[in-house]
């Protein structure tokens, strides 16, 4: 209790001591909310970007995980609540850079009917706000929650795009099956049991946008927390896809044994439902060994710093 209100308290201070940045953050955080959530500038005229976001998030458009972005930032920002209470506060005037940049996107979107392009602006608007309010070392602590905003866009127009991902993994799932018996061959993306028990064609579904931003997703969440070097962080983040190829020819290979083993009806029907489940855990487990093998350290840097913490002890 005493550490929130001295975080309270040091808050009231900063305003006291600079209210006409305050009064300028308050005024155009009101602003955003009034522009985003109530003002109908989408979908001809019907619809604001709060209205247009949440329809667009649905499973026709593989984004309905988009729903779980805003409480994710809230409990990030309720976990790093103890870098923010001690973070010093103050005010930048940089904060204007992002803000005008934000404004700038949203007058386009407002100008070609995008309202992509208004989701956009929402993180660039809050760090510039957070930025010129409260300074450098709050803006630092919330950068990532905000960046993390800009999952909210819809991207399922870049679904043609992972067509090729219907090849690749179409390639390695065949490879893993011949590897492990099931012996399979594969013109494009239809696969057909060498003994003629099932014949399947690999869709967008198998192989599409939903897995790909859902596992980016998660790669952000894991880098963020658990890699402890920029360059981690955004290897891990960078390799999204891959994980994301190897959760979704894990899943194929999982359905190719199905229908090897108890039928293609089984396989194509019930199973080929309830394995869409299972990208994730193939993909998360692909994501750890990478972590892993980021953070492996050769046996003489080892012994090298065990060296160290030796003669540190001993002084």
């Amino acid at each position: 209790m005493e550490t929130k209100s001295n975080a309270f308290a040091a808050t009231i201070a900063s305003v006291k001591r600079n209210p006409l940045a305050a009064l300028l953050g308050a005024a155009i955080f009101a602003t955003l909310v009034y522009f985003f959530g109530f003002v109908r500038l989408f979908s001809v005229g019907t619809e604001s970007a709060a209205v247009w976001a949440w329809r667009a998030w649905n499973p026709e458009t593989n984004y309905e995980h988009a729903k779980l972005i805003l409480p994710i930032v809230a409990f990030i920002i309720w976990w790093e609540r103890d870098k923010l209470r001690k973070a010093p506060l103050g005010s930048s005037s940089c904060g204007w850079l992002f803000i005008a940049f934000g404004l700038f996107l949203f007058l386009a979107a407002a100008r070609t009917v995008q309202a992509r392009i208004a989701l956009t602006s929402v993180p660039f608007l809050l760090f510039g706000i957070i930025l010129y309010a409260w300074g450098w070392s709050v803006a630092r602590v919330l950068l990532f929650p905000i960046a993390f905003l800009l999952f909210m866009v819809p991207l399922n127009f870049l679904a043609q795009a992972t067509t090729k991902l219907q090849f690749v993994e179409t390639g390695i799932a065949t490879a893993i099956c011949n590897f492990i018996g099931i012996h399979v061959h594969a013109i494009g993306t239809v696969v057909q049991a060498a003994d003629k028990s099932f014949n399947f064609e690999v869709d967008e579904g198998c192989s599409g946008i939903r897995s790909l931003m859902a596992i980016t997703m998660l790669s952000a969440i894991y880098a963020h927390f658990w890699q402890d070097r920029l360059w981690k962080k955004l290897c891990v983040f960078a390799a999204a896809i891959l994980f994301a190829i190897a959760g979704n020819a894990g899943r194929l290979v999982s359905i190719f044994a199905v229908g090897r083993f108890f039928g293609q009806d089984l396989a194509g029907g019930p199973y080929h439902m309830l394995s869409g489940y299972l990208s994730f855990p193939f993909a998360i487990g692909a994501m750890l060994v990478f972590g892993k093998l980021l953070n492996l350290r050769p046996a003489r840097l080892k012994q090298i710093a065990t060296q160290k913490d030796a003669v540190s002890y001993d002084y």
